[in-house]
C-alpha cells in the first residue's frame, strides 16, 4: 500500500493537493516547495515536469514551464532533487506530465526509476486509457504506483466507470472543460456536474481540480468531492518578490483559513 492509499484511509475529506512546476521560480526551488509544503502539512504534492509543448495548462503553468525549462530543469535533474526530499519528507508525491516525456526516457526504466526515488503516483492526461491498461497496468500494481485519470463534464458513462476501474489512488475530476488557470470560483453549472458525479457513487476518490484558488472555492469543490487540487493559484504565489518560504505559508494558510497569520 502507497502513501497516496494510506492517505486516503487516514483522511477521505478536505483533501488538498497542490500542484506546483518543477523548477520554478528557480531550478533549485523544487527541493524548498516540498520542505515548506510538507512542513504546512499540505495532504498531498503533484509536481509538475515542465514540458515544451503542453496540451491542457493555461498561460500561468506554460510560463511556469518554460521558465523552468530555461532555468536547466530536466527529468534526470528532478529525479535527484525528489531523492533528496525523500530523506526528509513523507508526504505523498505524484509526478504530473506528459506521455511523450515518459516515452522518451524509456516507459519500463521511467515507471520503475520514479517507484525508486519514493513518487507515488503519476498523472499523464494524454496516456490513452486502452494503453494503459494493455501495457502497463501490470507493471503499475507490481510497483504499486498510483495513477489517476482525468473526467470532465463531457466524460461519458462508459469512460467514467472505464476510469474508474482503472485508476489507482483517485480520479481527477477536471471542473470545466478549459485550460488550467482560466477560470476562478465554481459555477452553478458546474454545481450541476459535480452532482450528476456523485450520484455515480463513484468507488475511488475525487479530487476537483482547476479554478480553484482561494478558500471559497475550496470549501466548494470539498463539498461534492474528497478534497480539491490547486496549481495555477499558488504559482502565482509563489512567484513574487516575498520570500518564498513565506509566500507558502501565507498561502496554504489562506486556502485553508482564509487568514494569513500576523
Amino acid at each position: 500500500m502507497n502513501r497516496i492509499d494510506k492517505l486516503f484511509i487516514k483522511k477521505n475529506k478536505d483533501i488538498l493537493n497542490i500542484y506546483f512546476t518543477a523548477g520554478f521560480p528557480n531550478l533549485e526551488s523544487t527541493g524548498v516547495i516540498l520542505e515548506k509544503l510538507s512542513d504546512a502539512s499540505v495532504d498531498l504534492v503533484e509536481i509538475g515536469m515542465p514540458y515544451s509543448d503542453p496540451l491542457a495548462d493555461g498561460p500561468t503553468i506554460q510560463n511556469s514551464g518554460q521558465k523552468a525549462l530555461a532555468n536547466g530543469m530536466s527529468i534526470k535533474h528532478l529525479f535527484k532533487q525528489i531523492e533528496v526530499a525523500r530523506k526528509t519528507i513523507d508526504t505523498p508525491l505524484i509526478l504530473m506530465g506528459y506521455f511523450n516525456q515518459v516515452m522518451q526516457y524509456g516507459e519500463e526504466k521511467f515507471f520503475r526509476k520514479i517507484k525508486e526515488i519514493g513518487v507515488d503516483g503519476l498523472i499523464l492526461p494524454d496516456m490513452p486509457l486502452h494503453i494503459y491498461e494493455r501495457a502497463y497496468r501490470s507493471l503499475f500494481e507490481e510497483l504499486d504506483l498510483g495513477i489517476s485519470f482525468l473526467i470532465s463534464p463531457q466524460t461519458d458513462f462508459e469512460r467514467i466507470k472505464k476510469i474508474e476501474e482503472l485508476s489507482r489512488g483517485f480520479i481527477y475530476m477536471v471542473s470545466s472543460a478549459s485550460i488550467t488557470g482560466v477560470k476562478n470560483g465554481i459555477d452553478a453549472k458546474q454545481i450541476k456536474y459535480f452532482e450528476r458525479i456523485n450520484s455515480l457513487h463513484l468507488t475511488k476518490p475525487v479530487l476537483i481540480g482547476f479554478g480553484i484558488s482561494d478558500n471559497k472555492s475550496f470549501r466548494t469543490a470539498c463539498e461534492y468531492s474528497n478534497g480539491a487540487i490547486i496549481g495555477s493559484a499558488f504559482i502565482k504565489a509563489i512567484n513574487s518578490e516575498e520570500p518564498i518560504e513565506q509566500s507558502i505559508s501565507n498561502f496554504i494558510n489562506k486556502i485553508r483559513f482564509d487568514t494569513i497569520p500576523v
